[in-house]
């Protein structure tokens, strides 16, 4: 089985990816961490020297690949991968997707601690960030409420966040 997690960044995916694979004793996949090694390049590097499109085609290709594995896998999905091509419907097809929703306040609070770590958001003001990221969930939300489960992550911890997709899913510890 794969489990699919998607949201927005700072919505916790590595971080419950991480709890969810230890505690299922499944593989942990980064989908973006893949992108890089399978091309040899940082994400900011690739974005940088072959732009968005490509970046696209390539998280598609390897998104596809991923999802043909017969191992558990729990999936990190990019925040943005959802919204391109018909990439919920293939993730819905051949995995269980979860959307990691937080509220527009704790992704800014989250986020604004890692600025310097997320070239999208390195520039913006921490005044600017809350409308920046209220911009993206408009334009992804139809994207991320297309996932089979949603789960509201504000004022949880990973272990809550990780044990509740154990629960909606029942899967045995």
């Amino acid at each position: 089985m794969i489990i699919s997690l998607l949201g927005y960044m700072g919505s916790g995916k590595s971080h419950i990816a991480k709890i969810l694979a230890e505690k299922l004793n499944y593989q942990l996949l980064d989908l973006d961490k893949k992108i890089a090694e399978d091309n040899q390049m940082d994400i900011s590097s690739f974005f940088k020297q072959k732009g968005e499109i490509a970046f696209r085609k390539a998280e598609r290709r390897t998104l596809e690949g991923v999802l043909q594995a017969k191992n558990n896998i729990i999936l990190s999905l990019g925040g943005g991968t959802p919204a391109y091509y018909n990439n919920m419907e293939i993730i819905n097809e051949n995995s269980k997707s979860i959307y990691l929703k937080a509220s527009i306040n704790t992704l800014a609070t989250r986020l604004s601690k890692e600025k310097a770590h997320r070239p999208k958001i390195a520039h913006l003001s921490d005044d600017d960030l809350p409308e920046f990221i209220a911009k993206h969930l408009f334009e992804r939300n139809a994207f991320y409420h297309q996932a089979q489960h949603i789960l509201n992550v504000d004022n949880k911890n990973g272990e809550e966040i990780a044990d509740e997709i154990i629960n909606i899913l029942s899967l045995p510890r």
